[in-house]
């Protein structure tokens, strides 16, 4: 096992989910790899103002700034990728946009106008795990990736916007912190990650668009499983299980995550997924991830202490 270190660079810098592009690092199973990424939009230096811009490093801004694609040697399609996220420290500012921009929740909220514009810029303190804006509100921070991903496919430049069931890419899940590992399955030879998108702070929905959006030195251990309790998009947090659904119908995002924790449940107890649906609507949280990226997200929460009796298998 080897340990990487990758910082963002216009060589290592990418702004879409391909497997068709070299890859900026070739790691192996089991390899840890340090990452340091810019912003979603990939400034440069601080905003000096509210609703300011400052440089970027990708002049395109075609999508979310990430590093990558890493490839990791030998993974191939049926494995999955476990990503479990050692150490995620937010840089020490950030930024969170909020209205003035024409979409359907804004015009429903009253705050399309550019002129309703409520941008808020953070003060970070990693070391004491808060953020304070310009308006002297504070909260506490929780640091996680908003983008980790894979190409859907083995050709093209795919956007890094929609969180999808195969790939992921922009899951958005506020509960993907330290102790957190998610698996991927693979959908191209060699995985080919790429990751980004640092959030300081972030509630279930992320409702404005934007969280407190900052560069972030991630952490994370690659490797590869051949068998997995669930089929799809899941992961292992310190709050509890997870499983996903992403969907444009959010009853469709729903009942995928709430099938695959059906399974699940199934499966650790040895009981009818009919009696997994019982138990999961009595110890299960259903949450929306986010509603900002034209893709509904939805996770099925279960807390690792939430059913009691015999072991789990």
């Amino acid at each position: 096992m080897t340990s990487h270190r990758l910082d963002a660079s216009l060589d290592t810098a990418v702004d879409v989910l391909t497997a068709e592009r070299a890859p900026v690092l070739r790691a192996v199973d089991g390899d840890t790899v340090t990452v340091r990424t810019l912003s979603a939009a990939g400034y440069t230096r601080r905003l000096a103002s509210p609703g300011a811009d400052a440089p970027t490093l990708l002049d395109a801004r075609r999508g979310h700034c990430l590093v990558g694609p890493i490839a990791v040697t030998g993974a191939r399609p049926g494995q999955v990728l476990a990503v479990r996220f050692d150490a995620l420290v937010p840089d020490d500012w950030g930024y969170t946009g909020s209205g003035g921009i024409d979409t359907e929740l804004n015009r429903a909220l009253g705050l399309a106008d550019p002129a309703s514009r409520g941008p808020l810029l953070w003060d970070v303190d990693a070391a004491a795990g808060t953020a304070r804006n310009q308006l002297g509100l504070g909260v506490r921070t929780a640091p996680f990736l908003g983008v980790v991903g894979l190409p859907p496919e083995a050709t093209g430049e795919h956007s890094t916007i929609p969180p999808r069931p195969l790939g992921g890419g922009n899951v958005d899940c506020r509960e993907l912190v330290a102790g957190s590992t998610l698996f991927l399955p693979v959908t191209v030879p060699d995985a080919m990650l790429s990751v980004g998108d640092g959030h300081a702070a972030q509630g279930d929905g992320e409702v404005s668009g934007t969280a407190v959006e900052c560069g972030m030195t991630t952490t994370m251990t690659l490797s590869l499983v051949d068998e997995v309790p669930v089929a799809g998009i899941h992961a292992d947090t310190p709050a509890g299980r997870i499983t996903f659904g992403f969907d444009a119908d959010l009853n469709a995002a729903t009942t995928t995550a709430l099938d695959g924790m059906v399974d699940w449940i199934a499966g650790l107890y040895d009981i009818s997924r009919a009696q997994a649906l019982a138990m999961a609507s009595v110890a299960v949280s259903l949450r929306v991830t986010q509603v900002a990226n034209r893709t509904w997200g939805v996770h099925a929460l279960l807390p690792h202490d939430a059913i009691t009796g015999p072991d789990a298998h």
